[in-house]
């Protein structure tokens, strides 16, 4: 197994730049997560990867090998794709041992590597089965045995489970999560889906327009985003922004009918605008004497999301794990803990760390 390494790199199509020089380090047996919204790049890197598209500039290296301009083949990689591609007239183990067939590889070796693979994949009782009698989440993990078998050093993952109902997603979440652990090979995966992010990566790569606009662990990204977009991309509910003008040592939210937080000491305020980010679990809602009021609350048995409309417009959503009856329609409160507000130029939708908190980092 071995690692991944992208320099400066590029992807044209013409005169429309759709990658722009992005620079990454993936680990041996790591978990490396691309996520972004559509048209991000994320699924054209993958495939710059396994070489199915060109790259235009720059360096593609697997392992200590430089594969820029190698052949698919060449490169050592598998490819598991959002369909399935199996072959209808064959059998679970036909289409798993169909690649090293058509390699030449002896009959008794191909039996032994598709065992193997059925082993680890609980599909050992499937083998004799074609597609047709499979559910979507067994054909796709039939495609996953497919690259297995191969014994490929990197595997390449592009939006494997997108077309698995929510349950079937959930529990193929946790396969590939096991065979990450059971085989340790480096996996490189794609999705729009920051849950699927969050629990499969050991490090998640953040896109925007073909560009990175971070990277770290979830837990890193989560806690500590660089950046607004990360912020809000990151975190399901996504996290809450609202204006705050900075007056002297205090901030001012108009939103929350100009409640006034201690404001701590931020660079790069001189305008005396700030965005104050807040995620849904740090809000606290009740009923009070206030122009906020309570549009919508949705009730997932143990959590519960109320979305409250603010007055200036804005829509706010707040979590909640208590069985505090609310109805629709009330005005409400919103409390929270300032320390728990990250803060955001409004201009650039850059982090304004804490004086104290940059001097420390």
């Amino acid at each position: 197994m071995t690692g991944v390494t992208l320099r400066n790199v590029i992807k044209k199509y013409g005169p429309v730049q759709v990658v722009h020089g992005v620079d990454l380090e993936i680990d041996d047996g790591e978990f490396c997560v691309f996520v972004g919204p559509s048209g991000c790049g994320k699924s054209t890197l993958l495939r710059m990867i396994a070489g199915l598209e060109e790259t235009t500039g720059g360096n593609v290296s697997i392992g200590s090998r430089d594969v820029t301009h190698a052949d698919p083949a060449e490169r050592g990689v598998a490819m598991v794709f959002q369909t399935y591609a199996l072959y209808p007239h064959m059998t679970v183990e036909e289409n798993m041992g169909f690649g090293l067939k058509m390699n030449g590889q002896p009959k008794d070796e191909i039996k032994a590597k598709v065992s193997e693979a059925a082993r680890i994949l609980k599909l050992e009782d499937y083998l004799s089965r074609k597609p047709k009698a499979l559910s979507g989440g067994q054909r796709q993990r039939v495609a996953i045995g497919r690259a297995i078998v191969r014994g490929p050093e990197v595997f390449l993952f592009d939006e494997p489970l997108s077309n698995l109902d929510a349950e079937l997603r959930v529990d193929m979440r946790v396969e590939i999560a096991r065979l990450h652990k059971e085989i340790g090979a480096t996996m490189i995966y794609v999705t729009h889906d920051q849950v699927e992010a969050m629990t499969l990566a050991d490090k998640i790569v953040v896109l925007r327009a073909g560009s990175i606009e971070q990277v770290g662990t979830p837990m890193e990204l989560y806690q500590n985003p660089d950046n607004k977009f990360v912020a809000g991309f990151i975190g399901s509910p996504s996290m809450n922004f609202l204006n705050g003008v900075v007056e002297g040592d205090s901030i001012r939210i108009p939103a929350l009918g100009d409640r006034k937080i201690a404001a701590p000491s931020l660079p790069g305020t001189a305008s005396g605008k700030v965005l104050v980010g807040l995620r849904p679990q740090h809000l606290r809602v009740s009923p009070g004497d206030s122009a906020l009021r309570l549009d919508l609350r949705e009730r997932l048995g143990g959590v519960s999301y109320d979305y409250v409309n603010c007055t200036d417009g804005t829509r706010l959503v707040a979590e909640s794990r208590d069985d505090a009856k609310l109805d629709e329609g009330t005005n409400v409160i919103i409390d929270f803990d300032p320390a728990e507000a990250l803060y955001f130029d409004p201009d650039t939708e850059q982090r304004l760390r804490p004086i104290t908190e940059a001097a420390m980092a």
